[in-house]
C-alpha cells in the first residue's frame, strides 16, 4: 500500500470555473499487505468502497474542473474523518492524548482507520499498532488533504473563491426502496454551503431526471464540515449517489445504466460550471453582466 500514489489529480488544461471534484472514497488499490492483515477476502473487504465514482463524474477536466480522486481505499484510510479517529480496541498499544476515542464514527466502527466494512464484518483478525495508524495517515490522509487544501487556495486565488462537490456513493438498503432518493445531497444542514447554491444544484440534479434529498440520511463528513466556509466563499457540498443506479452492487461491476447515469451527471457538472462562472461568489440569482 505505501508504494503506491496515495491520490490522482486530473487537471484540465486551464480551470474554467470555480468548481473542485473530489472522490475521497473510490481507491481500489487493495495491497497485499492490507489483504494479508484482514480476516476477510478481496471482494468482501470492497463493501466500504464507492466504487466507480471518479468515473461517474470523469468528464470533469474535459469541462475545466480539477478532480482529485484517493487510490487508496476507504478502508484501509478514510478521507473524510479527521485525521485521528480511532477505536482504542483495535490496537495492542496505547493510543496517544490527541487521539479522538469517542466520535459516533469510532463507535460505529467507521473512524479513520474503519473497524468494519460498510455491512458490518469486522475487517482484522488481529490487533494493530498504534504506529501502523499513524503511517496510513501520514502517507495517505495527509497528502490527500494537503492537496485538496492546495486545489480550494489555487481556486480562491484565480476566482476569489470555491465550491466543492464532495463526491461518493450510497449503498441499497434492503426493505428501503420505496421513496428512497437517487442522490443525498449533505451540506450540514445549511452549515457548509449558502442554501442558495445547495437548492440550485438540487434543482439541476432534479432538472436531469434524479430524485434528490437533502441530509438524510447523510449530511456530510469531515469535508463538508472542515472545508465548508461560506462565509470565507468556500462552499462545500456531498454528493451521495445511489449504487443501484450505475452498478451491480454484489459483484462490484457496472451495469447496463452506468453510461446513461455517467451522461446525465456530466450534463449537471455542465450546467453547474455555466452557474458558478455566471453567479460567481455572489451565488444563484446574482447575474454580473447585469451590472
Amino acid at each position: 500500500m505505501r508504494d503506491l500514489s496515495p491520490f490522482t489529480v486530473l487537471r484540465p488544461q486551464c480551470q474554467s470555473a470555480a468548481l473542485v471534484l473530489t472522490s475521497p472514497h473510490s481507491g481500489r488499490n487493495y495491497g497485499a499487505e492490507f489483504l494479508a492483515q484482514a480476516r476477510l477476502d478481496a471482494q468482501a473487504i470492497r463493501r466500504s468502497e464507492d466504487s466507480f465514482v471518479e468515473e461517474l463524474f470523469g468528464a470533469a477536466p474535459a469541462l475545466g474542473l480539477p478532480l482529485l480522486a484517493a487510490e487508496f481505499p476507504r478502508a484501509w484510510c478514510d478521507a473524510n474523518r479527521e485525521p485521528w479517529e480511532l477505536d482504542p480496541g483495535m490496537f495492542a498499544d496505547e493510543l496517544p492524548d490527541y487521539v479522538n476515542r469517542s466520535s459516533p464514527r469510532v463507535a460505529a466502527g467507521l473512524g479513520t482507520i474503519a473497524r468494519i466494512v460498510g455491512t458490518g464484518e469486522p475487517i482484522y483478525a488481529r490487533k494493530l499498532n498504534f504506529a501502523e495508524a499513524k503511517a496510513r495517515v501520514q502517507t495517505c490522509w495527509q497528502p490527500f488533504h494537503e492537496a485538496l487544501a492546495g486545489l480550494i487556495e489555487e481556486t480562491q486565488a484565480e476566482f476569489g473563491h470555491c465550491l466543492v462537490l464532495d463526491c461518493h456513493s450510497m449503498p441499497s438498503q434492503p426493505g428501503r426502496s420505496v421513496n428512497r432518493p437517487d442522490i443525498v445531497l449533505g451540506d450540514g444542514h445549511g452549515t457548509s454551503c449558502a442554501p442558495a447554491w445547495t437548492g440550485h444544484i438540487e434543482s439541476l440534479l432534479t432538472g436531469c431526471g434524479f430524485s434528490v434529498r437533502r441530509n438524510d440520511p447523510y449530511a456530510g463528513g469531515f469535508i463538508t464540515r472542515h472545508y465548508g466556509r461560506p462565509r470565507e466563499g468556500v462552499q462545500v457540498v456531498q454528493l451521495e449517489v445511489a449504487r443501484g443506479l450505475y452498478m451491480h452492487e454484489r459483484q462490484f461491476t457496472r451495469n447496463a445504466r452506468f453510461a446513461q447515469v455517467q451522461e446525465r451527471l456530466s450534463g449537471f457538472m455542465q450546467a453547474m460550471t455555466e452557474a458558478v462562472r455566471l453567479w460567481g461568489a455572489a451565488g444563484p440569482g446574482y447575474c454580473a453582466a447585469a451590472e
